[in-house]
């Protein structure tokens, strides 16, 4: 693939776009941006456990929606994971996403302080 879906530089931890598909490449979920947020924050937040980072960590997040009316569905999602950390977050609308059927695409950018 040539690429890393986190990758840590000392404290700084750089999560690449995260979407609702299996390990196969199936999109999962389809037409449910809720549910398809909630999978690929679960994948992200793996992959920050992967560089020894926790949502805790997460500074700022990056949400690609393919329609911006599913802001809520995508924002309660959202909420679940980070209502208590409240990082920066942007929400964009695209006009697609590399597979079809993907609704949503989630970056992150954490930061993991000194113990």
């Amino acid at each position: 693939m040539g690429y890393s879906r986190a990758v840590r530089v000392g404290p700084l931890v750089e999560v690449a776009g995260t979407t609702s598909i299996s390990p196969e490449g199936e999109v999962l979920h389809p037409g449910d941006a809720y549910l398809q947020t909630r999978e690929a924050l679960g994948i992200l937040t793996a992959a920050l456990a992967e560089v020894g980072a926790k949502p805790t960590d997460v500074v700022r997040t990056r949400v690609f929606v393919t329609d911006v009316n599913l802001w809520e569905d995508v924002a309660r999602a959202h909420g679940e994971v980070f209502a208590d950390i409240l990082p920066a977050s942007s929400m964009v609308e695209v006009a697609r996403l590399l597979v079809p059927g993907l609704l949503i695409e989630i970056e992150a950018t954490a930061y993991v302080a000194d113990e």
